[in-house]
């Protein structure tokens, strides 16, 4: 039996997210699986993947590199070619067969690649020549990460235009808008922190010249679509690649009160509760801070189930909450929790890359007994 009290929580109740009026607030968040083919081109496998997930109040697409230089791994998928673009309009055309909504997420990985992935072999960029700590996964199996080039000062719009090209082709391709990464230690966020920024001319220094690159990308992208129809993803506490701020509190609120101005669809901030792989604890959870500096809807994510979810709600944190490992491994994740269901339990081994095990083949949930 469906229980009647699920009806009433925050977390099926509608929402307006910019364009969109949402039927509940469950998101599926973006989550890198490493299954496109080749030349990077979306698969009608993951056209089924996505299709299966189709009841998410709205689907966040795994990160999608803009441009050849921003691929850091293999089998992820690109937007900045006429076949990626037709991958991903058999994406799109499936969830909106299927009743779906769907965002691409724009992705530059900056100094997280390596020059396998590079065009001629050259250096991956970054704002400055900065090795990360750690190794990266290549075809060729773990490679140590090299010392990034560090882009010019007149290179930098010319990047930032990149952002906006792979949002001409995401509308091409049938997207109802894009989210721009500037989380989890890519470009943006290498900007925007002290620990990876150590430039000397507009884009390095103090708050206000770190956080540029990110306004820039923000008011490239704007040019191509509605604000109603654009979002941002920050991970203010994050530490994965390797990534330090000397004043997170500082550096995100700015960042945050800048955004505000833009009257975006959304903000999607990815600050994880305890456990989670992007936990920082040596960090507060900063969300309740950026809440109020933001005034339209917040999506919030890392490591929420149900109750924690609807927690959040309920304490005004956030207006939506993004799910990943659980959508990954139930499909039909809202049902699930509408119903207060048994999930199906992830299979860690097949996350990234391979076919269709781990991938299309989570059940459904079974038709309910009367």
């Amino acid at each position: 039996m469906q229980d009647s009290s699920s009806e009433r929580s925050p977390l099926f109740q509608p929402i307006q997210v910019g364009a969109l009026r949402l039927p509940h607030r469950i998101v599926m968040a973006p989550m890198t699986r490493c299954r496109a083919g080749a030349g990077n081109v979306p698969t009608e496998l993951m056209a089924r993947y996505y299709e299966q997930r189709a009841s998410a109040g709205l689907i966040l697409s795994e990160a999608t590199q803009v441009t050849p230089e921003g691929q850091g791994y293999a089998g992820t998928p690109g937007i900045h070619s006429d076949e990626q673009v037709r991958g991903w309009s058999r994406v799109t055309r499936a969830v909106h067969d299927a009743g779906g909504r769907i965002f691409l997420q724009l992705w530059h990985v900056g100094r997280i690649s390596h020059p396998c992935f590079q065009p001629g072999g050259a250096r991956p960029v970054a704002p400055s020549a900065i090795t990360p700590s750690g190794h990266t996964y290549t075809p060729e199996g773990p490679q140590p990460f090299v010392e990034p080039r560090a882009l010019k000062t007149e290179e930098v719009p010319r990047v930032a235009a990149q952002y906006a090209e792979g949002a001409r082709r995401a509308r091409e391709a049938g997207f109802d808008g894009v989210e721009i990464h500037a989380a989890n230690g890519y470009l943006i966020e290498q900007f925007l922190l002290d620990g990876t920024n150590q430039r000397q001319d507009r884009y390095g220094g103090p708050i206000e010249n770190r956080a540029r690159f990110l306004l820039e990308v923000t008011e490239a992208v704007l040019g191509v679509w509605s604000a109603e129809r654009v979002g941002v993803r920050l991970s203010p506490r994050g530490k994965f690649n390797d990534m330090s701020d000397s004043n997170r509190e500082a550096t995100f609120s700015h960042a945050v009160r800048c955004l505000d101005r833009y009257g975006l669809a959304y903000l999607h901030l990815l600050d994880p509760l305890p456990d989670c792989p992007f936990d920082n604890p040596d960090v507060q959870r900063l969300a309740p801070h950026l809440r109020p500096l933001f005034h339209g809807p917040v999506i919030i994510n890392g490591n929420f189930d149900a109750e924690a979810a609807k927690a959040a709600l309920a304490r005004g944190e956030a207006d939506l909450v993004a799910f990943g490992i659980p959508f990954l491994a139930n499909p039909d994740l809202p049902e699930r929790l509408r119903r207060r269901a048994p999930l199906n339990s992830p299979d860690r081994s097949t996350f990234y890359g391979g076919n269709e095990r781990g991938y299309t083949d989570y059940p459904a949930l079974a038709q309910a007994q009367p």
